[in-house]
């Protein structure tokens, strides 16, 4: 029998967890250092009873920048096998956790060998599988059912689960009031908000929000507080519905501090990149410094086909300025469902995004292998280059696609290489050019 319920219990109780000992060593902290971070909330092991397999990592904005990739079948495209081999993908690419999204078809067994197999978090948003689970459309469900569902995946071993607790009856007169341009474009938030509207009835993520609790706190699954109001265009950003949730959310990660259960905020959405810097600051200042787990933020509305871009260019801001979990985003966002090359593209460009962060931040040893590659580029070692690089077969690829003539070079700059010739210089070697 354990002596506490949840991460945060044991922290708060000076017990050193297996899962706190291995995310601190992953982070080159001392468990002494790790410990009140975890027992403050603002470091969050997300780790299920039930999921054996875990590999545990911390996340807060201390910490290293952790990346969660976004898989699941829906109506359209519903082969699970094509969906866990962009899960082992995602885990071989570096990915900390795992969001089955699913929206179509038997999704227990595939939540189930997800949790057996993968030792990345595993996150999920129990809304979706309401309707899926019962096959009743949206309008016949009850709170009741609503609350079963999140018992059904704690019980499974998901590790985190977003909830969109933060949207009340208020919030859909906001929502007619401020005319956003884009409403709602949280899939979960749009259905709680739909279904407040057919039922008639308060949001029952936040009316049983005590009851939620006694289910996170059984299993040790962390609450991910969804953002429903996240803007979906630049023009909505930071607006009146944004904020208001946010304050919201701040309430309720008080409320489930209370009863020992870790909680992630979650943020933006579309947001003009002036403005991202401010919005982490007022999610640390309004929610007490909550691990802040953000979906890009996209900086521009008109990229369809590289929204990795725009995401990871917000998401190196928002991360430098306290994000601590940036979900990401592929080339297929707006448009269709991400293939595998779409999950290794999004993955990557959140990889870069997280790790310029770090540096900037100044997380330990994050500039360590930027310095081993500075070093490898100097002495022209190009086998030390791959072993640097982000993704050494794209690398490698482009080299091998347009060999040089000559191997100390590449085909760019050839015998004009300034490499090349600073090393001849300072060496004394005399430096041939034609």
């Amino acid at each position: 029998m354990r002596e506490y319920a949840t991460q945060m219990e044991a922290a708060r109780k000076g017990i050193v967890t297996e899962e706190l000992k291995k995310a601190a060593q992953k982070e080159r902290m001392s468990t002494e250092e790790l410990l009140p971070l975890a027992a403050q909330g603002k470091v969050v092991i997300c780790a299920n009873r039930n999921h054996a397999c875990i590999d545990p990592e911390g996340v807060g904005s201390m910490l290293r920048t952790k990346i969660n990739v976004n898989i699941g079948v829906s109506r359209d495209c519903k082969d699970y096998d094509v969906e866990m081999e962009k899960v082992m993908e995602a885990v071989n690419l570096g990915a900390h956790a795992i969001m089955d999204l699913s929206s179509h078809g038997d999704t227990i067994p595939f939540r189930r060998k997800l949790i057996s197999e993968c030792p990345a978090m595993i996150g999920t948003v129990p809304v979706y599988d309401s309707v899926i689970h019962y096959q009743k459309d949206l309008a016949d469900l009850t709170a009741q059912d609503f609350i079963d569902v999140v018992r059904l995946h704690a019980e499974d071993g998901v590790d985190f689960v977003t909830l969109h607790c933060g949207i009340t009856r208020k919030t859909i007169d906001q929502i007619r009031k401020h005319k956003r341009k884009m409403n709602l474009v949280s899939r979960g938030g749009s259905l709680v908000f739909a279904w407040m509207c057919m039922t008639g009835e308060e949001n029952p993520f936040y009316e049983y929000f005590d009851d939620i609790l006694e289910i996170c706190r059984e299993y040790d699954v962390t609450i991910s507080l969804g953002d429903a109001c996240r803007p979906g265009c630049l023009a909505d950003g930071s607006d009146v519905c944004q904020i208001e949730e946010l304050v919201r959310l701040g309430e309720l990660t008080k409320r489930a501090w209370e009863k020992d259960v870790q909680v992630m905020v979650e943020g933006p959405g579309h947001m003009p990149m002036d403005q991202i810097a401010a919005n982490m600051k007022i999610q640390q200042s309004i929610c007490m410094g909550a691990p802040f787990y953000v979906l890009g933020p996209i900086v521009t509305d008109i990229a369809p086909g590289y929204d990795h871009i725009t995401s990871a260019i917000g998401g190196a801001i928002a991360a430098q300025n306290g994000a601590a979990f940036l979900c990401y985003v592929t080339p297929a966002e707006h448009l269709a469902l991400p293939n595998v090359e779409d999950v290794k593209q999004g993955i990557i460009a959140s990889k870069i995004a997280a790790h310029a962060a770090d540096i900037a931040k100044g997380v330990r040893g994050a500039r360590e292998i930027d310095d081993k590659m500075a070093e490898a580029r100097r002495t022209l070692d190009w086998e030390a280059q791959w072993e640097c690089a982000i993704d050494p077969a794209a690398a490698k690829k482009i080299r091998e696609d347009r060999k040089p003539e000559h191997d100390d070079t590449c085909s760019m700059c050839g015998k004009f290489c300034a490499v090349r010739s600073m090393n001849k210089a300072l060496s004394g070697e005399y430096i041939d050019i034609l």
